[in-house]
């Protein structure tokens, strides 16, 4: 029955061939932007260098301070300090290590009278053990090393070949930032900037900053990871640290209320910095909005030539209505060919995705970038294939199972 509807779909589809254009642009053109996000949401979600061990790793971002005074309501927000992760989450009991780290900052060096743009961050040597990084010469620099203050730095793959260039081992020469010399002691593999809360060009020992970093303030620029052993240590962590913040006072009067969390990754990268409101929640809700907008116009534009195609098969159907056809059947097989057109276009946006991420991965738009096509993305878009042939073939299948024999014949 299949193999029959599929030769009937081909044949109907060979008949008006500009309609069949149009249909299979707007079905492919619409499934090529959606599989493409689907490929970079993958990447962003799923791409777990230098972080793998994130699935037993909880991370604390962002602290928020809110309050009611004089003036209405009040609030401040932003990355913790040095000094409040040190003492409230780097002294908990349940996580195996804990690491504190910067966020990344952005400076200038010179190379032969050449500017490079470059992020710095500064790290403890726990962050190491905690990260995973591939080091392609040298090693990280030590506790020892950290806790000396030494200029040292680990430097990226990127900044070695845009600052050194082709010389061979780098290690135990020296780069300058921000007017300061540091001796590098390793290289790691580089990664895409849109692992924003680990990417950096040079890493360098926390006891090096300009700033001080035992300031005895709540807010800085400065994130932790937890690392449980397993994760089913998450829980733990998170509600000893809950515990923790929950007996802390305000940093200022004007506020009553103190929020700080620890949160697993995907919680923490689409954090909003807004107590109550996720931005897991909030993410998925602008993606479905925007798969929304996307499909409703090639839809209705497909919905519209089906109804087309539907009248002028009025005939056909009239005719086989006569002999004993139902309408629930005329239905199954007009949405089956509309799915069979659908996914004929699906065909198409494979092609035109894998181009596209091809001349993305290529274009240095986003260093490192690497979209693929695999088996995630072509679920997806078989996915959106299959609904978007549903929603534009029932109501036209709905109003070919409602022609009447006489009129359908009286269309010939």
């Amino acid at each position: 029955m299949l193999k029959n509807y599929f030769k009937i779909a081909i044949a109907v589809l060979k008949r008006r061939k500009f309609f069949t254009f149009i249909s299979l642009f707007g079905i492919s053109f619409t499934l090529t932007i959606l599989m493409v996000l689907a490929a970079f949401i993958h990447k962003v979600v799923g791409d777990d260098y230098p972080d793998t061990k994130r699935s037993r790793s909880l991370f604390v971002t962002e602290l928020q301070e809110t309050g009611m005074s004089q003036g209405g309501m009040s609030s401040a927000s932003g990355a913790p300090s040095y000094w409040f992760l040190n003492k409230y989450a780097a002294t908990l009991k349940s996580p195996e290590k804990v690491t504190l780290f910067s966020s990344s900052r952005g400076t200038n060096t010179y190379v032969n009278n050449k500017k490079i743009a470059l992020y710095y961050k500064y790290t403890d040597a726990t962050y190491w053990d905690v990260l995973d990084y591939e080091f392609l010469e040298g090693k990280p620099f030590t506790a020892q090393q950290v806790l000396n203050g030494e200029p040292v730095t680990v430097i990226s793959d990127d900044i070695r070949k845009e600052y050194f260039g082709s010389e061979g081992s780098v290690v135990g020469k020296y780069i300058e930032a921000d007017n300061v010399r540091y001796r590098v002691c390793g290289v790691v593999k580089s990664f895409p900037i849109i692992s924003y809360m680990l990417y950096s060009d040079i890493y360098l020992p926390f006891t090096v900053s300009k700033t001080s970093y035992n300031d005895r303030s709540y807010r800085g620029n400065y994130n932790a990871i937890l690392l449980g052993r397993s994760s089913g240590d998450l829980e733990r962590m998170h509600d000893e640290f809950e515990s923790v913040v929950k007996k802390l006072p305000t940093s200022d009067k004007v506020y009553q209320n103190l929020y700080c969390h620890a949160k697993t990754y995907l919680e923490a990268y689409a954090d909003m910095g807004n107590e109550g409101k996720s931005g897991v929640n909030f993410a998925i809700i602008v993606v479905s909005i925007f798969t929304l907008i996307v499909m409703l116009l090639p839809t209705l534009n497909l919905i519209n030539i089906n109804i087309t195609r539907i009248m002028e098969r009025s005939s056909e159907i009239g005719v086989r209505k006569a002999f004993g056809a139902s309408s629930s059947t005329l239905a199954y097989q007009f949405i089956v060919e509309n799915i069979i057109l659908t996914l004929l276009g699906g065909l198409i946006a494979c092609v035109f995705s894998f181009i596209i991420m091809k001349l993305l991965n290529s274009s240095g738009l986003i260093h490192h970038l690497d979209l693929s096509l695999n088996w995630f993305v072509l679920l997806i878009g078989l996915g959106i294939a299959l609904v978007f042939g549903l929603l534009s073939g029932v109501y036209p299948a709905w109003r070919m199972s409602k022609l009447h024999v006489v009129t359908a014949l009286r269309e010939q």
